[in-house]
């Protein structure tokens, strides 16, 4: 996210009728891959999910489609390389923010200022930064959920027991 970016107002998740339908689909789709989800949100209208770890190219359409069955509005931050071409408004539309991780841009002021203008606000972040494992995790998702005062959930994908969710949320101090 630039500084000067906003949560698109325009997603998936704030289309009602095509969110039902999708909804209802995204809940036939996991059935059918024998997913089973588990989904306990912080209680308040602003929360940070982090995602981790994010190993795999299919850690997205099965969040996504677990965010639809349960109804989670949420935007995400991603590399910026993402929203290029046509795909660009489909990750967008998705609820994707791009982030240019190629300089230093205010991006934890950014979403902290984000949650403060924001009534209901839903922000995922893998910690990684990469698909790729890291020892040890970006501290950004951190930084803006004690800025914002906000908790955070820890979002997963196993895929060993086929289970896919966000965990007990946590507050920060």
């Amino acid at each position: 996210m630039q500084p000067h970016q906003r949560p698109s107002r325009f997603t998936v998740f704030r289309t009602p009728v095509v969110r039902t339908v999708l909804g209802w689909l995204s809940s036939f789709g996991l059935w059918v891959f024998r997913w089973r989800t588990v989904v306990n949100l912080p209680d308040g209208p602003k929360y940070v999910i982090v995602l981790a770890p994010h190993t795999s190219y299919w850690d997205f359409p099965i969040l996504v489609g677990a965010a639809l069955k349960h109804r989670v509005e949420c935007s995400w931050l991603a590399t910026a390389n993402l929203f290029r071409g046509p795909a660009k408004w489909l990750f967008r539309w998705l609820g994707g923010i791009p982030v240019d991780r190629s300089r230093r841009n205010g991006l934890v002021d950014a979403v902290t200022e984000a949650f403060h203008e924001s009534e209901r606000l839903a922000v995922a972040i893998a910690p990684e930064g990469s698909r790729h494992p890291r020892d040890r995790w970006k501290t950004g998702f951190y930084r803006i959920a004690v800025a914002a005062e906000v908790p955070f959930g820890l979002a997963f994908v196993d895929f060993a027991t086929r289970t896919v969710g966000i965990d007990e949320p946590f507050f920060p101090t």
